[in-house]
């Protein structure tokens, strides 16, 4: 009797009632209610994705439009003035009487090597800061372009080299400095931070010695030696554009095919790993490729400074960080390099080399970099 009451109470309380397994529960969404959501974030994510391309397609048109206007620029602009009509009869091969020479002799080779090493410092400097995630891992930063510079002073003025014996020791010269810098930021693997450090240590003594090289150099051969540590186009001609074209034919299809891996390498070694890229042999494949850019565009015109260290991080804030960035920083290049050495010709009363128009416009940002660094308290 006592068992039939204590059942019967606890039957009628409230608090012990079990619930019935069939009703739903009252906050759990329908089927319905899943399907529709479902729906709408896909269509969520593919207007983003959407709209990510369709920003980059206009960001890169701009700049293709932008680099084709300023290579037409540097065609017609000058003491004398051309038509676009007479530009393009020399571009086709037509006898323009003036233009033919002036055009076709100096103003041509001078823009094609122009966008020749755009691209080149382009797509080589956004490699490496892409694949050591640093903005500061720069081949003009960390000390490669120093060091085809200095050697091609050194070449000029201790060997008494000229001509393409300059550019083939600047080149050869440039790799070797790439490839020490790699093999002393090498433990287990390679910390994009080591790398800088020592790059920028390695550039500064190369840049010391270059220093003392032109000190000791005769008068008529400091202006030639000048040309290798400023950058600059002047006297570009047809045999100095060719090797250039011959790298960018060679190298940059390599650093296309394998751009899907050097966005992988963003999210660092484990990541990447995970995901399939293997890392290492991905890594030398990627700095041979740039270091090849980098050092037959330095043999070609110098070290134009900040070309390297600018075209990515302005490509990136143009197009936004999703895709490969090797495409829009190759424009972005063209863009500085041929806009600078215009600026560089006629916005002042003298003539200045383009490297020095460039490094006005990339020691600010250098330091802005610098700057954020230590305010934000993280890594360079």
């Amino acid at each position: 009797m006592m068992t039939t009451t204590s059942n019967a109470a606890t039957s009628n309380s409230p608090a012990t009632t079990a619930p019935d397994p069939d009703a739903p529960a009252p906050d759990a969404p329908t089927t319905g209610a899943v399907t529709t959501a479902r729906p709408a974030s896909v269509a969520l994510i593919t207007r983003g994705r959407r709209s990510r391309r369709r920003r980059r397609l206009l960001v890169m048109t701009a700049l293709a439009l932008g680099a084709a206007a300023l290579f037409a620029a540097s065609l017609m602009v000058g003491r004398t003035f051309y038509p676009p009509a007479d530009v393009l009869g020399v571009i086709l091969g037509h006898d323009v009487a003036g233009a033919s020479f002036t055009v076709g002799r100096l103003r041509l080779p001078r823009a094609v090597l122009a966008v020749l090493t755009g691209i080149c410092f382009g797509i080589g400097g956004v490699t490496f800061q892409t694949m050591l995630r640093n903005p500061l891992a720069s081949p003009d930063i960390i000390g490669i372009s120093t060091g085809a510079s200095a050697a091609a002073a050194f070449a000029i003025v201790i060997l008494g080299l000229g001509g393409a014996q300059v550019s083939v020791f600047a080149i050869v010269t440039g790799i070797a400095v790439a490839l020490a810098i790699y093999l002393l930021a090498y433990r287990g693997g390679v910390v994009g931070t080591r790398l800088v450090l020592i790059g920028i240590g390695t550039a500064a003594m190369l840049n010391a010695a270059t220093n003392y090289i032109l000190k000791t150099a005769p008068q008529w051969e400091l202006q030639e030696a000048m040309r290798w540590i400023t950058g600059s186009l002047n006297g570009a001609s047809w045999p100095q554009v060719q090797p250039v074209l011959v790298a960018c034919l060679v190298f940059a299809p390599v650093l296309l095919l394998t751009s899907r891996d050097l966005s992988m390498l963003r999210l660092g070694d484990d990541t990447a790993s995970a995901l399939g890229v293997r890392t290492e042999l991905t890594r030398i494949m990627l700095i041979v490729a740039a270091v090849g850019l980098i050092a037959f565009a330095t043999a070609a015109a110098g070290p134009i400074a900040f070309v390297a260290f600018l075209s990515g991080p302005i490509a990136a804030r143009l197009v936004g960080p999703h895709g490969s960035p090797l495409v829009p920083a190759a424009l972005v290049g063209v863009i500085l390099v041929l806009g600078a050495d215009l600026v560089g010709q006629y916005a002042f009363g003298s003539r200045y080399p383009v490297g020095v128009i460039t490094g006005v416009l990339g020691a600010p940002y250098l330091i802005y970099l610098i700057a954020r660094s230590n305010r934000t308290g993280g890594a360079l």
